[in-house]
């Protein structure tokens, strides 16, 4: 029963699916994680998501797209070459008042490491009459969950957030990095954090893998006032679909990181089923 229900879209998603491309899988897209792709898809999903946020919000809110700007050093292009000088002597002039040999250092040509300006948006839900921020949305980039400028950066936004009466939904879509940190949270391949200003510091995480459909959450607002439900699983399908993203993924190149040996074989037996003859060739093995 539970195998059906995964590989079913839900019914939420089905008149949207009969006039669009939609991402093969029932839930998040794996290969939307690669490197050359998730900044385009990050970019699309927090406009679809603003967008839908639009739609079901009363005229007493707006939802603004913002922007946090910070320097960074990727460790992985850093190139600070530090070689050995090397020093050539000039030859001893031959006659007796020669003067003594001057010892030249040849420079060499190294590459320092250069910062570059990073922008990350996310999303503030504001009320209209005030302009307070009640609730922010963030949907987390590789840099925030990995060691660096990047997440120092959003952990003190985070936590600059948790100290406020602002309510925050955290959106992890990646499998890599470290996650954020949280006490007694159940380990799976992505994650939602929903926390609201009242319950602190208890909140609610909306834990989900390859096979599960991404769930809808409700969006916190004033207390007491209703909470729209925010159904990401079709927000994902649409931005594959408008984005052509079938068109830039190969499907049988190599996943990193690599999933379980489980997850790969439903994931090879939904592609063969799912995906055009171009795709379907020999199913490669996980390196």
């Amino acid at each position: 029963m539970v195998n059906e229900y995964v590989l079913r879209p839900p019914s939420s998603v089905l008149p949207l699916l009969s006039s669009i491309m939609p991402s093969p899988l029932p839930g998040m897209n794996p290969y939307l994680e690669n490197p050359e792709l998730w900044s385009e898809f990050h970019s699309r999903m927090i406009v679809a998501i603003a967008d839908a946020l639009d739609d079901l919000l009363s005229r007493d809110y707006r939802v603004a797209v913002e922007k946090r700007v910070y320097l960074s050093q990727d460790d992985e292009r850093l190139l600070i070459g530090i070689p050995d000088v090397a020093v050539v002597t000039s030859q001893p002039e031959t006659t007796a008042t020669a003067q003594a040999a001057i010892a030249i250092a040849e420079p060499l040509t190294v590459e320092l490491p250069a910062s570059e300006e990073v922008q990350e948006r996310y999303l503030e839900i504001r009320e209209g009459a005030t302009g307070v921020v009640i609730t922010t949305i963030e949907l987390l980039s590789p840099k925030n969950k990995r060691s660096g400028e990047g997440r120092n950066a959003y952990l003190q936004k985070r936590q600059q957030i948790l100290s406020s009466a602002t309510h925050l939904v955290e959106i992890d879509l990646l499998r890599s990095g470290k996650p954020m940190p949280m006490l007694r949270a159940a380990r799976s391949l992505y994650r939602i954090l929903s926390s609201r200003s009242e319950d602190r510091p208890k909140a609610q995480l909306y834990a989900f893998g390859l096979q599960q459909p991404i769930p809808a959450v409700p969006i916190p607002l004033r207390k007491g006032k209703p909470e729209p439900v925010l159904e990401l699983q079709p927000l994902l399908h649409r931005v594959y679909d408008k984005a052509r993203f079938e068109l830039a993924i190969d499907y049988q190149h190599p996943l990193s990181p690599k999933l379980s040996n489980d997850d790969w074989a439903w994931l090879q037996s939904l592609l063969d089923r799912t995906q055009p003859p171009r795709y379907n060739k020999t199913v490669p093995h996980q390196r």
